[in-house]
Parts: structure tokens; C-alpha cells; sequence
């Protein structure tokens, strides 16, 4: 028995419209996305509003601090802060400095600070000694808290600006036990910041 096969050919009219039709609707979808994409004027704005309450951190920053190591030795040291605004103050940068006794850097970190004006949440991203994370960052009316999670412990860092010194303390949280501080810093307020704006290279 002989098989037919019968093959359907569209016009070759109807194949050109199909693809004039679907060229004509890829600067729609374009238009259409643009439409719907956050207006960066807005976001930035937005990040600018949130990150304002935050400008008396900004400054440079030197005080007694200590640290109490793994091994139970407590060591003391200097540290400073430098942070000031970025981007038109739409994030802020933050490098701290700890020199031990004979004036040597002994601790050196450098983070970002930001807020995500989708997400409505602040966080921070740190550099020191060779690691790299993101941590949640909450503000208060004088200062802030930032934790970073180990596990089943979170180390909570919270700091309090009053009368131009910004005392910050660390504590080891675990769960249904009280928290065991670990370190603690008392850096006064020596002057302002001009970084890292300053450093801005200009068209000339």
C-alpha cells in the first residue's frame, strides 16, 4: 500500500508578515521594559535619604580598643576609623586601622556601606584579613549593630555615638546563653573626613 504524505507550504506573503510583525513588536517589548525598569534618579535618591541619618559617623576616628584572642590573651591596641560618603552620598566607606604598641598595623578592614532601596535593607560589605562578606547592617538614632553569622553563634557588634566618641563592643551570642564580650573600642572624634572624595580624578 503507497503512502502520501502532504505537506501544508504557508504562502511565501504570510511568512514575510510573520516577520514583520514580530520585528515590529521586539522595540515594543524594549519600550515596554524600559517602562517597567526603576528610574536610577529615584533609587539613588532614595539611597541618599536613607544613608543621611548616618552622616555623624562620618570622620576620622582614634582611641583605645582591646581584644580578647581565641586563646584567652587580651591585647590592646589603637585604633582609628577614617568613613566618609561616596557616589553623592549614596553610600558610605569605612577603613579601620588598629596599631599595636610599637606603632605596627596589626588589624586593617575596609567595607562599604549601602542600602537597597527595593529590598528597604542596609548592609555591609567587608574586607579584612583575607575574607570577604556581607552582613546585615541596622541603624539606630545614635548608631547601629551588624552581625555576622559563625554557625550556631552570631558575633554582634553594636556601637553608640554620644558626645563625639563612637564606643563600640563585640559579644559572642549563643543561643540560650548571655553574650560574652569580646572586644571593645572608645574612638574619639578628631576630625572630619575628605575621603574618599578627595581623591576624585578629575577631566584635567
Amino acid at each position: 500500500m503507497e503512502r502520501f504524505i502532504v505537506r501544508f507550504a504557508q504562502p511565501r506573503g504570510s511568512r514575510r508578515l510573520i516577520l514583520f510583525t514580530l520585528l515590529a513588536f521586539i522595540p515594543m517589548l524594549a519600550s515596554a521594559q524600559a517602562r517597567s525598569a526603576p528610574d536610577p534618579v529615584i533609587l539613588i535618591a532614595a539611597q541618599r535619604k536613607a544613608m543621611a541619618p548616618l552622616a555623624f559617623l562620618d570622620g576620622v576616628w582614634r582611641g583605645p580598643a582591646w581584644i580578647i584572642l581565641p586563646s584567652g590573651q587580651k591585647e590592646t591596641f589603637t585604633q582609628t576609623e577614617r568613613i566618609g560618603p561616596f557616589l553623592d552620598g549614596s553610600v558610605k566607606v569605612m577603613e579601620g586601622r588598629s596599631y599595636g604598641p610599637d606603632g605596627k598595623i596589626v588589624f586593617n578592614a575596609f567595607a562599604i556601606l549601602s542600602y537597597n532601596s527595593v529590598q528597604r535593607a542596609y548592609s555591609m560589605h567587608s574586607y579584612a584579613q583575607g575574607n570577604v562578606g556581607d552582613f546585615a547592617f541596622t541603624p539606630s538614632a545614635h548608631g547601629y549593630t551588624w552581625d555576622i553569622p559563625a554557625g550556631p553563634m552570631t558575633i554582634r557588634y553594636s556601637a553608640e555615638v554620644k558626645g563625639g566618641v563612637l564606643h563600640e563592643v563585640g559579644d559572642r551570642i549563643l543561643p540560650g546563653k548571655d553574650p560574652v564580650q569580646f572586644f571593645e573600642m572608645n574612638v574619639k572624634r578628631v576630625g572630619d573626613a575628605n575621603w574618599p572624595a578627595a581623591g576624585a580624578v578629575g577631566p584635567r
